[in-house]
């Protein structure tokens, strides 16, 4: 387990935080990923919530998209794996323009993002950085400035996965219940780990459960699900005398 970072900031230390839209000639360097396993990952989390209808037109779900705040006249961009925003302003350009997006900030676009989620190569990566002093790291980022609810850790070669709530005295350590899976309460709905193939990767992949305990299934099973039916169906047709293939 990664060790957590002191929230512990001394008194003397002020942040002025601006929420303010990233200009047009701001340069962002290209955004790159660890690993093959990242985008794969991030893809099948978003997969099986639109199979489920979870999505709606006003939630934001975006990879590597930048999160921006200005802190002290500095713009602060940090561009997680993955990030889920429940509700994004009116004002906002609609999440299917998500592509067209350069940036998100919390506040001017919408609501500050829900669920944010890393997936290092080791535990000990350098985005669990708590760096206080520009440019500031991730954790500090995301605990200290935009005050995300829920900040996910997953280590996809091993399969660890740490979840992070946040409380009055900053991020605590969420333990998951008897399936080895954790609630968030924010979206109602579990994760956990689950391991197995999709896309010719083997591995440890990050699931999707609702609060009944039921697997949201991505497309190919939702495939080989309903394949399954109807195999069920003609065989229970043909016990009865019903050549179903006939009609």
């Amino acid at each position: 387990m990664t060790d957590i970072p002191s929230p512990t900031e001394p008194k003397s230390v002020q942040y002025a935080i601006a929420w303010e839209k990233l200009p047009k000639e701001f340069y962002l360097p290209e955004s790159s990923t660890e690993n093959t396993a990242q985008p794969l990952i991030a893809g099948a989390l978003r997969e099986s919530l639109e199979l489920a209808g979870y999505l709606q037109p006003n939630m934001l779900i975006a990879s590597h998209l930048n999160l921006c705040a200005k802190v002290n006249g500095e713009w602060i961009i940090k561009a997680p794996d993955w990030f889920f925003v429940k509700a994004i302003a009116p004002s906002s350009p609609p999440v299917s323009h998500v592509a067209d997006r350069r940036s998100y900030t919390p506040h001017l676009d919408g609501e500050v993002p829900q669920v944010v989620m890393e997936f290092v190569c080791e535990p000990n990566s350098r985005k669990y950085s708590s760096k206080r002093t520009f440019p500031y790291g991730r954790w500090f980022f995301y605990e200290g400035f935009l005050k995300v609810p829920i900040y996910i850790v997953f280590t996809p070669a091993s399969g660890q996965l740490e979840i992070y709530i946040l409380q009055e005295i900053g991020y605590r350590l969420h333990y998951p219940d008897q399936n080895n899976r954790y609630w968030l309460a924010d979206m109602e709905l579990f994760v956990g780990v689950w391991q197995g193939e999709k896309e010719g990767r083997s591995g440890y992949w990050l699931r999707w459960w609702d609060r009944d305990g039921n697997m949201l299934p991505w497309a190919v099973e939702q495939i080989a699900q309903e394949r399954q039916k109807v195999e069920k169906l003609t065989e229970k047709l043909r016990s009865l005398g019903i050549n179903a293939e006939a009609s």
